[in-house]
């Protein structure tokens, strides 16, 4: 009796472990670990010049690592430099305009006016003393009709020329009009903003690369011509790498952004990199035909961009990853 209650525990005992072990030692999950597979991803930038010049230069090759603010490509700048360079003698003429206005008119001017109002003057008195001397003597016969009208006539264009040199003096003393000065000022910023322009346009001769990382493709060479819609460059983003990975539902509970994880690759066995979670995926999506798994690729699932520090740069796009988060313990 006894042998057969001690041989029912065993089997109880046994059935436990085998479940236990079924469970926590299933393709993907140990205890307290996490094992997800995926490929390893990174980012690409495609450089264009912003403009629609002749290349002059691309400065790196395909594999070539490159630094944020590195120089990669230029155009031909030639025209750009005298486009540039007229736009910059515009806005030097237009100041000259503007504080000529401001500045008002210049003594010189305004005794200049007043001597010419002086000399109307004097003319005035002039045509005015001969006309009335030729009208006196008109009546006994010593003038004719004909001087009478001439001496008139005189003393009427000099009492317009004093009118007419009357106002240049007083717009002499009062100076340019503020509508003037204004319609200035709106020139000076338009040729202000011609300017800025060409040397914008001179700056897009020079392709700089945004980010550090490594050429993947050169694609056009110097002597063809450089358009926004066609790529020089493309260069891969080497830094951050993240592998791609896909939790199912059960596991999200168990995961959370920033928790420590560790990448392996086939490539190179036994050495470990360190990671962490960056970013779980709000949305379900089904299985990609990628994630080469033994589970079904209809079920759905929840993408995990596991983020890893690769400061030799070994790791590879598309490079088969295995990761492994480490999971609190739960009692």
């Amino acid at each position: 009796m006894k042998r057969a209650v001690i041989a029912i525990v065993l089997a109880v005992a046994i059935s436990g472990a085998a479940v236990y072990w079924g469970v926590h030692h299933q393709t993907g999950t140990v205890p307290n670990r996490l094992l997800l597979y995926g490929n390893l991803d990174l980012r690409q930038v495609n450089l264009a010049f912003n403009g629609n010049e002749r290349i002059e230069s691309v400065r790196v090759w395909e594999g070539d690592r490159v630094e944020k603010g590195q120089v990669v490509g230029t155009m031909e700048m030639e025209k750009l430099r005298a486009l540039a360079a007229e736009a910059e003698a515009r806005v030097q003429a237009q100041r000259h305009v503007v504080e000529r206005l401001e500045n008002g008119t210049r003594p010189q001017e305004i005794d200049q006016a007043r001597a010419n109002v002086n000399s109307a003057k004097a003319d005035l008195i002039n045509a005015k003393l001969n006309y009335e001397r030729l009208k006196k003597s008109a009546g006994g016969g010593a003038s004719s009709q004909q001087d009478m009208d001439t001496s008139k006539a005189a003393f009427e264009v000099a009492e317009a020329r004093l009118r007419v040199n009357q106002k240049a003096l007083d717009l002499a003393v009062i100076g340019p009009r503020k509508e003037d000065i204004a319609e200035a000022h709106a020139t000076l910023l338009a040729n202000e903003a011609d300017l800025a322009v060409a040397k914008q346009n001179l700056a897009y001769a020079t392709l700089i690369s945004p980010t550090d990382g490594v050429v993947q493709n050169r694609i056009l060479e110097p002597g063809e011509m450089a358009s926004p819609q066609r790529a020089v460059l493309s260069i891969a983003i080497t830094d951050p790498k993240w592998v791609r990975v896909y939790a199912e539902e059960p596991d999200l509970g168990k995961i959370n952004q920033g928790m420590a994880a560790e990448v392996t690759t086939d490539s190179f066995p036994g050495k470990k990199y360190e990671g962490w979670v960056g970013f779980i995926s709000p949305v379900a999506s089904f299985t990609p035909k990628t994630v080469e798994t033994t589970e079904l690729r209809s079920s759905l699932v929840y993408e995990v961009r596991v983020f890893v520090k690769d400061p030799a740069d070994e790791l590879r796009l598309g490079m088969p990853a295995t990761v492994d988060i480490r999971l609190k313990s739960q009692d």
